[in-house]
């Protein structure tokens, strides 16, 4: 990412709790058992594995998984949970790999913190230089709620309200690039974490036209980890892309 920003070696120190906070943690049986079937026996790469949360569980199902991170912090974590996988510090807008993977796959918001489209675009043809010929690419997004109307918008949102936390994020809109430049504020009993963001947020029909940019079409997409439907009532949607079939030979071009 070409973002000066590191979110990893931000986050990491507190990466655990705070994924178990927004619910990340309780959903991953869901979330694995959604990825292994389409890679059951095979291998996947992980963009942005971060600290395994999908993928130590993904590797527990007999799945051969490797992974990119940018952060050194992040894949220190990873260290300590297992030994068994494979992976590297890298940019997942611009990587190479000589092997080829079942699945390649970018869950919760990490593709979004690609901060233009053309790193976006780059993400998506890296990826699909890196799938078989019958693999498929997984992204996980959210669906943006912003007015895309009014430039300079400031908005605080309340993340998430419970007994022992209270999480704001406080944004500015930029709608002409899509970016959000934002502030979370995380209240837990006496303590004030401040947790900066930015990103890119990318509606669904622009995702897929981004992937047949490179040679990729959609091939389901669903609502949410236990294949719920996607509907206009949707916050978030699970993507899956394959190889176009209009395509052929398109992926092995520069990544």
């Amino acid at each position: 990412m070409s973002d000066d920003l590191n979110y990893g070696e931000i986050y990491a120190p507190i990466y655990q709790e705070y994924t178990t906070v927004q619910g990340k943690v309780a959903e991953v049986d869901q979330t694995v058992g959604f990825l292994e079937r389409y890679c059951s026996g095979g291998s996947a790469l992980e963009l942005g594995i971060g600290d395994g949360r999908v993928a130590v569980p993904l590797s527990g199902r007999g799945v051969k998984v490797e992974g990119i991170d940018n952060s050194c912090s992040m894949l220190e974590l990873l260290a300590k949970r297992t030994d068994l996988i494979k992976a590297w510090q890298g940019d997942i807008a611009h990587f190479r790999t000589e092997q080829r993977y079942s699945m390649v796959y970018c869950v919760y918001f990490t593709f979004t913190l690609l901060f233009t489209r053309e790193e976006q675009i780059a993400c998506l043809r890296s990826a699909a230089a890196a799938i078989d010929d019958e693999g498929i690419l997984v992204i996980e997004l959210d669906v943006p709620s912003l007015d895309p109307r009014i430039r300079g918008q400031k908005t605080t949102t309340v993340r998430l309200v419970d007994h022992e936390n209270t999480i704001l994020n406080v944004a500015v809109h930029d709608p002409l690039n899509q970016n959000l430049i934002s502030t979370l504020l995380w209240f837990s009993g006496t303590s004030v974490r401040r947790l900066p963001q930015r990103t890119r947020y990318v509606y669904h029909q622009e995702l897929d036209t981004m992937a047949e940019c490179v040679g990729l079409e959609l091939a389901e997409r669903w609502g949410d980890w236990a294949r719920g439907a996607f509907t206009e009532g949707s916050n978030r949607h699970i993507s899956v892309y394959r190889r176009s079939s209009r395509s052929p030979g398109i992926f092995r071009g520069k990544a």
